[in-house]
């Protein structure tokens, strides 16, 4: 019996919960299954999950949105924008499968889904604990300071910048396999992650620099352009290293792929957020938390991505929302 796993991409959460997922399975409900793993990608204004997406005999999703599939076995998800499309919500709460489960008030996907598989199914996940704390403090900006986020010299936070970059359709379900029975730093020490790790450091030290030339601090919103660089990804804490007082940080970049619009609340200073983000994401087709979130949009389309980084710190800057999320 094949198990397919769709996992959050070029994510530490996702690619953490597909591996607790997939040790659940296996200990839990069918030793016999063979796991495949595929990462599933936000698209450009929010399209739903292909149907063609569902290969395997059962199939799971996890951190990522909500699909109305038949053919979607297990989902776990914590993101409050899980539910996208019409209908979505309602199917979910009719779902009596007892398979399918979602608490946007969740830190992290990977320790979540743990929760839920313990309580509900009888699986100890304390041989992952390592992984369970690090995914907490990595998908919940959980960082004592912005320095430590930044440094990357932690196993864990090169392994995240590994997994954010990479392209290889084969590195990622590699390193879930790993996890399941390899502590982060013997995953980390690899070759197949040191290897891409020390370029990306050192593109890491140089994109720092990028911000701090072309970043502007204006009513509390840190707001910067980088399209014309290339980049459609980075360390999200930069900012918060260069402006530690920022209430809001908001950026857009282009690769060949997508143009992309990222917007984030300070974590060392949560009493300054008064939005959900989140929605303010789902407006623009993207999604995400109230914390943190995002919006992807075709190559093509960076003038409207442009827009909608512009009307964002706009409002952001103009401070009218209170939220209690």
């Amino acid at each position: 019996m094949r198990m397919l796993v769709l996992f959050h991409d070029n994510c530490f959460d996702g690619a953490a919960s597909a591996a607790v997922f997939s040790r659940f399975y296996r200990e839990r409900i069918r030793p016999d299954a063979t796991l495949t793993y595929q990462g599933l990608s936000h698209q450009a204004g929010g399209a739903p999950v292909s149907d063609s997406a569902f290969q395997g005999d059962e199939n799971a999703i996890v951190d990522f949105r909500y699909s109305q599939s038949p053919k979607l076995t297990w989902w776990f998800d914590h993101h409050a924008s899980a539910f996208q499309n019409e209908g979505d919500e309602a199917h979910f709460l009719a779902d009596r499968s007892g398979r399918k489960f979602h608490d946007a008030r969740r830190k992290s996907c990977t320790v979540f889904l743990a929760d839920i598989a313990r309580e509900r199914f009888g699986f100890d996940p304390g041989p992952m604990v390592e992984l369970l704390e690090w995914a907490e403090i990595i998908d919940g900006a959980q960082f004592p300071s912005p320095q430590m986020a930044v440094g990357l010299r932690e196993p864990a936070l090169q392994l995240m910048t590994v997994l954010e970059a990479n392209h290889d359709p084969q590195l990622i379900p590699e390193v879930i396999h790993l996890l399941q029975s390899h502590t982060l730093s013997e995953v980390a020490s690899r070759p197949m992650i040191q290897e891409p790790f020390r370029p990306l450091f050192e593109r890491h030290q140089q994109n720092r620099e990028v911000v701090r030339r072309k970043a502007s601090l204006d009513r509390g919103v840190v707001f910067f352009d980088v399209a014309d660089e290339g980049l459609d990804a980075m360390n999200k804490f930069i900012a918060y290293d260069l402006y530690p007082d920022a209430r809001y940080v908001v950026w857009v970049g282009c690769s060949r792929k997508k143009a992309k619009v990222s917007i984030g609340s300070n974590p060392w200073r949560p009493e300054l957020r008064k939005h959900d983000l989140s929605a303010i994401a789902e407006r623009w087709g993207g999604g995400g938390h109230p914390v943190v979130a995002a919006m992807s949009f075709k190559p093509e389309e960076l003038p409207r991505a442009r827009e909608a980084a512009r009307a964002i710190a706009e409002e952001l800057r103009a401070e009218p929302a209170t939220v209690s999320v």
